[in-house]
């Protein structure tokens, strides 16, 4: 289990991480996001006792990771899959850490075969692709077999059959009932893996709930339509608590009405539809409106600077 209370970090007078509270608990597999700049690697930075907090505690098991008495057999980590002496084989890097704490070939060994590597294992390190490189990172992770587990960005670089591979790895570790944190910018990786939610935007925690929780808080019960005749349709539907929205002539989005509802007006009406849809939440939509604010740098675009909300069929 990791336990922060209060976790500040600054440095100098610029304040990373402001008082950051949250526990990551065993069973599942916990994602951590937030916008670049958010706090989120100095935060596991001080997890792992690589940088100082300014104030509060940073618990692994209990206890600081730093004063374990085999910290590499309580947690494992990948921060930095490139931080490897190049010239050395894969397997002689594995090895040199095992021997911190006791771990001999046989380990080593069975690891690399677990992460696809058996194949490449006398290679140098710095030969590797970034997806090898990465495999690597996962392998120093889990090499102590550790309890609790810190992956920022794991699938980075990976293939199709690695994402794949990383999404059964993280089950299974939760499933053993480890203990896992998992950080990455891709919302739809992190949709399909992770149990739970930690945001933190400024360097403060947004959010702490289970990932299904926060996605339906986000749900507008909107529902998609299509129909070239979507003025006609638009004037059917009108009424009070019911609201349309348009940004294309022939399509356009009902709040207050579900799907069966308008299949059911445009049947009796013999409105002809081309599509009819609810609008499904997701993990990245959520998230993008709840940190809307937090973004430390922002850009605009042509059509998120032209949206319009006219009823279809109307002139602007």
């Amino acid at each position: 289990m990791i336990e922060l209370n209060q976790l500040t970090k600054t440095y100098g007078e610029t304040l990373a991480v402001d008082a950051v509270t949250f526990t990551v608990r065993p069973g599942v597999v916990t994602g951590f996001l937030g916008p670049n700049g958010a706090g989120k690697s100095t935060t596991m930075r001080m997890i792992l006792g690589l940088d100082r907090p300014t104030a509060g505690t940073a618990l692994v098991n209990g206890h600081p990771y730093a004063e374990a008495a085999a910290p590499m057999g309580e947690l494992g980590a990948l921060l930095d899959a490139k931080a490897v002496d190049r010239n050395r084989s894969a397997r002689n890097h594995l090895l040199a850490l095992g021997a911190t704490v006791g771990i001999g070939a046989r380990r080593v060994d069975h690891v690399l075969e677990s992460v696809g590597l058996s194949e490449v294992a006398s290679r140098a390190a710095g030969s590797f692709s970034l997806g090898m490189g990465q495999r690597l990172g996962i392998a120093s992770a889990l090499l102590a077999d550790p309890g609790v587990l810190i992956l920022d960005e794991p699938v980075n670089g990976l293939d199709l059959d690695g994402i794949q591979w990383i999404r059964s790895l993280l089950n299974e570790l939760a499933a053993e009932g480890r203990t896992v944190l998992l950080s990455s910018h891709l919302m739809s990786e992190m949709q399909l893996v992770a149990d739970h939610l930690v945001i933190i935007g400024r360097g403060r925690i947004l959010a702490d709930t289970p990932l299904q929780d926060f996605i339906d808080s986000s749900s507008t019960g909107a529902a998609v339509v299509a129909s070239p005749e979507a003025s006609r349709l638009a004037g059917l539907l009108a009424g009070e608590g019911v609201t349309l929205t348009s940004r294309e002539a022939s399509r356009f989005e009902v709040r207050g009405l579900d799907a069966a509802a308008i299949g059911e007006v445009a049947s009796r009406h013999g409105v002809t539809l081309h599509e009819l849809s609810s609008s499904a939440a997701s993990l990245e939509t959520a998230y993008l409106a709840l940190t809307r604010d937090a973004v430390e740098y922002a850009g605009t675009t042509q059509q998120t600077s032209h949206q319009s909300t006219d009823q279809p069929g109307e002139a602007a």
